[in-house]
């Protein structure tokens, strides 16, 4: 049975200046868009410019905030699945993608969510552990198997090609793999039948 490709969503958590981010969601993205079942988009934060402070409930956003949910909200929307890039900031995620998070909602209903993840000695992995409650309590479904760089900063070299591609491509095929399978019987299941929050 053919089925069409799945609308991938890669965002770049980072925003900080002098960011390794888009070292290794770039690197992630050119592996993603090798594969034919996906059709990949990538959101980097940095240029989103969502406001820190978010409105009161039942409140109208803020003229600024509206205009960069016009941009943001269609694609996250639009995505089945999404990969979170992000690093680790003081054992957790940095406050830009929290905030991304909170600005949305329906958006991450019964969709999966795989991480990408990249710091110090952890790898990210802290980040990846504080992010998964998150991600459940928006109804979003998260992918065990992960991909960390420990001590990214040695990982790749100054073209932004990872050290030991092999054993990094290998990690990136398990999480596309299941990150797949998730997104195909999710959104299969939603045709059926609508998911209620």
């Amino acid at each position: 049975m053919s089925r069409q490709p799945l609308q991938l969503a890669v965002l770049i958590g980072s925003v900080r200046e002098g960011r390794f981010g888009p070292t290794v969601g770039n690197w992630f993205v050119r592996l993603a868009r090798e594969r034919t079942d996906l059709i990949v988009d990538v959101v980097d934060l940095a240029e989103s410019a969502l406001p820190m402070v978010l409105p009161a409930f039942g409140a109208e956003a803020a003229p600024e905030a509206v205009r960069a949910l016009q941009d943001l909200s269609p694609r996250l929307s639009a995505a089945d699945a999404f990969v979170v890039v992000t690093p680790e900031y003081n054992h957790s995620f940095p406050a830009s993608l929290k905030n991304a998070i909170d600005w949305h909602h329906r958006q991450w209903h019964a969709k999966p969510v795989a991480f990408v993840s990249y710091g110090g000695v952890s790898g990210g992995l802290r980040a990846v552990e504080a992010l998964r409650p998150v991600f459940a309590e928006l109804h979003a479904v998260t992918i065990r198997d992960t991909v960390s760089f420990q001590n990214a900063w040695q990982q790749f070299d100054a073209d932004g090609t990872p050290r030991q591609p092999d054993e990094c491509g290998a990690a990136a095929k398990t999480l596309l793999d299941q990150l797949t399978w998730w997104g195909h019987a999710l959104r299969e299941a939603k045709a059926t039948t609508p998911y209620v929050a």
